[in-house]
């Protein structure tokens, strides 16, 4: 027997008996039934505490057609399992019985302009009305955005703002989520790339285009994917979202007050930072107030010690949000994974900074055991274990809750890493990478919980992208496919059929629970002879040269389906999509399953990857699972 099989039997075992005693059973005199029906106790008392997630309300959005408006809203991980909605127009009900079997209603025949509430129907009893509905009157929703002006760098480039990668929180406490906004300059460099770059901005903005501040990181931290993974969550549980972000001498926080020196400047002439201050700096999210900054963990310490002496190795960062405790919110901030790696955990309560754990590859209960140069461009959150609280799954590697190495694969860096409940055959999380060493295998399909790979192909190349899902209902269980194959791939490694159009997003966009492929500015279905095209942003651009990533996609309105944001192309607008697609399946808004929400915050992370829930969504999948979650 598999060793986390038989530790799992023996976990069941003793909360069945620790359940039953206090009705007087033991397991050999009690049925399966009353088994199950005892569980809940002893799980509600192990754990003491539900993981804590956002008060959100509704999310209502009214998306328009040419035969009506399709309105959708949340299902809240703290609604009842049993409630049902009624939707209103301006106060007329338009629905005849309510709505149970799912969380969207199409309104056939009304017009764009239209106002929309929704109230919940409990035992019988309807509630208050919810937020009037977001109108999407020609499909989207345009959210205003000023750019910064633009500038010169120091050896005459000119450069101006496009909008890049965004996030998204509660910042103000409101219930509604509001976007966190990185500007990147057109003079942004990857670190392989000598030469000044503008500063990076950060701007909040809430949905209706009203800014709540802009923070300038300053000269002192260099614009580029690799160089500022901002991460956004309410990580005190005082109900408004905090960001942040690795800053330096220079940063301008939201009310115009100066971290550090106001006039240093640490470029050197190739337009590297590699000497002065680093900070982890927490902002508050209603104002952008600094409210307080340690020194960044790692230091840089001597640059060549990572590999190279420019300093194309040592600012790699990468970042994330995971629920160590099972319950709060942790901050991840890491540098390196081409050599040394280090991974720092911080918990933020009560306004300070508390170190949780740091792993460093260097330690010497690390160093010689295969953790380091395993990184990739981005990383995973998830419960790999199913012990209740989440790991770090960092490219070929992997890092317990505690801080300590969990396993390694030894099979180097990689582009691109997919972790989720991929197959729904197999109980837990399955993980699927590829590599970027000519030396190693281009794909792996691995068991997150030990690192044991179920199935690799040969290596190579540099294989730069590749995706995980069930994108085809023709086949059980996820499809996975790379740059470097000519086939999809199904749960054992077998070749079945026609590779997709696209390496890049997934997106759940219509009906059914199969997910769809998102790429630049378009969304496809798969088909076994070819895509189709079922959405084609209009006046919008994609992101990140050709990775032609979205500003954003993730479940962040109406039901479980995905928004997608993109910039207009001018980089006045973030352009939201919401699906005009009516579905009957049913599940909890997938802001309130905790991994799939620390996926949205880790998105913007480098090269950014799409998030993954918990359990699985596909063709054939049971009732979606209720969350164990509280708010504010």
């Amino acid at each position: 027997m598999h060793p986390h099989k038989h530790r799992r039997r023996t976990l069941l075992s003793a909360l069945a008996a620790t359940a039953l005693a206090a009705t007087g059973l033991t397991t050999l005199t009690a049925g399966p039934a009353e088994v199950v029906a005892a569980l809940p106790q002893v799980l509600g008392s192990a754990r003491a505490e539900a993981a804590m997630v956002e008060a959100l309300d509704r999310g209502v959005v009214s998306v328009h057609t040419d035969s009506g408006n399709l309105i959708s809203w949340r299902w809240l991980g703290t609604d009842r399992n049993d409630v049902s909605f009624n939707v209103y127009r301006a106060g007329t009900k338009v629905n005849a019985t309510p709505v149970s079997g799912s969380t969207n209603y199409f309104h056939a025949g009304a017009p764009a302009h239209a106002d929309y509430t929704v109230r919940a129907v409990v035992d019988g009893v309807e509630q208050g009305d919810s937020v009037h509905a977001m109108q999407f009157r020609t499909g989207y929703k345009d959210v205003p955005l000023t750019p910064p002006a633009g500038g010169t760098t120091p050896d005459g480039v000119a450069y101006t703002y496009e909008a890049n990668d965004a996030s998204v929180g509660d910042l103000d406490g409101d219930g509604a989520l509001d976007f966190v906004l990185k500007w990147q300059p057109t003079s942004a460099k990857d670190n392989s790339q000598s030469g000044y770059t503008g500063n990076t901005i950060v701007d909040g903005v809430k949905l209706d285009g009203t800014r709540l501040w802009r923070i300038d990181l300053g000269r002192n931290i260099r614009s580029g994917a690799h160089y500022t993974q901002f991460q956004v969550y309410d990580y005190d549980g005082d109900g408004k979202a905090e960001v942040a972000m690795k800053t330096a001498d220079g940063t301008k926080d939201g009310t115009g007050a100066v971290i550090g020196s106001s006039t240093a400047d640490h470029r050197n002439s190739s337009g590297y930072v590699l000497t002065g201050p680093e900070y982890l700096t927490m902002f508050n999210g209603q104002t952008g107030r600094a409210m307080a900054s340690v020194d960044y963990v790692p230091a840089r310490g001597t640059v060549s010690s990572w590999g190279d002496s420019y300093g194309n190795r040592v600012d790699r960062f990468l970042a994330g949000t995971a629920y160590l405790d099972g319950v709060r919110p942790s901050l991840i901030m890491a540098r390196g994974y081409y050599t040394r790696t280090v991974i720092a955990a911080w918990d933020w309560r009560g306004g300070a900074f508390t170190r949780r754990w740091t792993f460093d590859t260097n330690s010497s209960t690390n160093s010689g055991k295969g953790f380091d140069g395993q990184g990739s461009h981005s990383l995973s959150v998830g419960d790999v274990d199913n012990d209740g609280r989440d790991e770090i799954v960092y490219g070929a590697m992997a890092v317990d809750d505690n801080g300590n190495g969990l396993w390694t694969t030894r099979t180097g860096h990689g582009d691109a890493q997919h972790l989720g409940d991929l197959d729904p055959s197999t109980s837990g999380l399955e993980y699927f990478k590829v590599s970027e060493s000519t030396s190693q295998p281009a794909e792996l399909y691995i068991n997150p919980a030990d690192g044991a790979v179920r199935w690799q192909l040969a290596a190579c190349c540099d294989n730069g992208r590749g995706v995980a899902g069930d994108i085809h209902a023709g086949n059980a269980g996820p499809e996975m496919w790379s740059a470097s194959d000519s086939s999809v791939r199904d749960r054992s490694g077998a070749t079945k059929g026609r590779e997709p159009s696209s390496v890049n997003f997934l997106s759940w966009w219509d009906g059914d629970p199969v997910r769809e492929l998102l790429d630049g500015t378009r969304i496809d279905k798969y088909g076994t002879s070819s895509d189709s095209r079922l959405l084609t942003g209009s006046g919008v651009s994609s992101n990140n040269g050709t990775k032609a990533t979205p500003a954003l996609s993730g479940d962040i309105l109406g039901d479980w389906r995905e928004e997608v944001v993109w910039r207009t192309s001018d980089n006045t607008a973030l352009r939201i999509y919401s699906t005009p697609h009516e579905t009957t399946t049913k599940i909890t808004t997938l802001l309130h399953d905790t991994m799939y929400r620390t996926g949205l915050a880790w998105q913007n992370t480098a090269y950014n990857q799409p998030p993954h829930p918990s359990f699985f969504i596909g063709d054939g999948m049971g009732t979606a699972p209720r969350p164990a979650v509280t708010t504010p």
